[in-house]
């Protein structure tokens, strides 16, 4: 697993992917400084490993999502939409692994 902190043009250039076998499992909102994006990476870290943090949820067009949350309430990242609830839980279990994530810096 990784962690890709990522710089763009926006006016909130930084943002973070976790990814496995380069499919995106987790990500982040945008932030002004690389800093916080790192401080992001770090709570997703800490926070993966605890069921009680994941937000299970549907979108309109009925597929699967899940956020994940700081011990605060705050949401540190979305994952993609999965066509099957199965697909969901299996990268909630890639994602709880997040802890030993290598970090890639493309800022």
């Amino acid at each position: 697993m990784k962690a890709i902190l990522k710089k763009s043009s926006a006016a909130e250039p930084f943002s973070f992917v976790f990814s496995e076998d380069e499919k995106t499992i987790l990500r982040s909102e945008n932030y002004k400084e690389k800093r916080n994006a790192l401080k992001g990476i770090e709570s997703v870290k800490k926070n993966a490993g605890n069921d009680a943090r994941y937000e299970l949820k549907e979108s309109s067009n009925g597929k699967f999502f899940f956020n994940l949350k700081a011990s605060n309430g705050q949401v540190i990242g979305t994952s993609p939409l999965f066509a099957t609830d199965q697909d969901r839980s299996a990268a909630i279990a890639t994602l709880k692994q997040a802890e030993s994530a290598e970090v890639e810096d493309h800022a």
